[in-house]
């Protein structure tokens, strides 16, 4: 089994500054400095980067100017991801200085996929099943929407996973977990191709269906589909919520990630 430091030393090279072979409809990507700054996705805008250069200081402010420039430009809210040990360790400081707003810490697990592959274990009336319709999609946005309560998440989301379904449909496996009509959880799998890495997102199930095993459940089949491809690695952002259910199987945190967000707002 890898180290912490060796999974991490992986995700920051293959994973941070990854660009897609093709973008999304509409989508745009721009380059500034060690900044991507992608634009016109559903629900917002972000920039990614591996790290910062030493950037720091008055040049690391105009850097973050520069980037709130260009999205109010468009009038488009972004996410800066910023990781715990990224450089200068003031960076949330000035981000916040300059506007944004964070959101709750999330935790990047990391776990190899064979540790993880096997039999989806489900409780009885409940079964997985891959989705590729708008109507399906829909039905996820729901269900999200039941969880969260965030009424404008169902517009964007359903565009993303169609946009992206779209575009490249192998490198993208949706999928519910359904009790009759009910989807009581979604979540989905994104391959990085030319990378070790598939990348799991989602996993939000309705509050009378949890600590059944349902989001476990997806996370083997999501395994399983990484193993068919040859992927290495699994990895996630974990909630508070997931990274117990996620440490328990064999997934080992390496660091902290916060969402940064500006909007034109703010």
């Amino acid at each position: 089994m890898p180290d912490a430091a060796t999974l991490l030393a992986a995700y920051d090279a293959q994973l941070r500054a990854r660009v897609p072979e093709r973008l999304p409809a509409g989508e745009t990507l721009e380059r500034d400095g060690p900044l991507l700054r992608f634009s016109g996705s559903p629900g917002h805008g972000f920039v990614l980067y591996r790290d910062l250069g030493g950037i720091e200081g008055e040049a690391l402010d105009e850097l973050i100017a520069r980037q709130v420039a260009a999205y109010a430009a468009r009038g488009e809210r972004f996410e800066w991801k910023y990781h715990s040990h990224d450089l200068p360790a003031d960076l949330p400081k000035q981000l916040r200085a300059a506007g944004f707003v964070s959101e709750d810490t999330e935790t990047i697990v990391i776990a190899p996929v064979a540790a993880i592959a096997g039999e989806p274990d489900l409780p009885t009336g409940v079964a997985l099943r891959e989705v590729t319709t708008r109507e399906d999609f829909g039905r996820i946005a729901t269900l999200e929407q039941a969880v969260w309560g965030d009424e404008d998440q169902h517009g964007w989301l359903v565009d993303m996973l169609e946009s992206e379904r779209a575009v490249d449909p192998e490198s993208l496996t949706i999928i519910v977990a359904e009790a009759g009509s009910t989807v009581v959880c979604a979540a989905w799998v994104r391959f990085a191709y030319g990378t070790e890495f598939a990348t799991l997102w989602g996993g939000a199930t309705l509050p009378d269906w949890r600590r059944r095993g349902i989001y476990r459940a997806t996370v083997a089949y999501r395994a399983n589909l990484a193993a068919a491809q040859g992927f290495r690695y699994l990895e996630t952002d974990a909630s508070d919520d997931s990274r117990p259910i996620l440490e328990r199987l064999g997934f080992i945190a390496v660091t902290k990630t916060t969402p940064f967000i500006w909007s034109p707002a703010s």
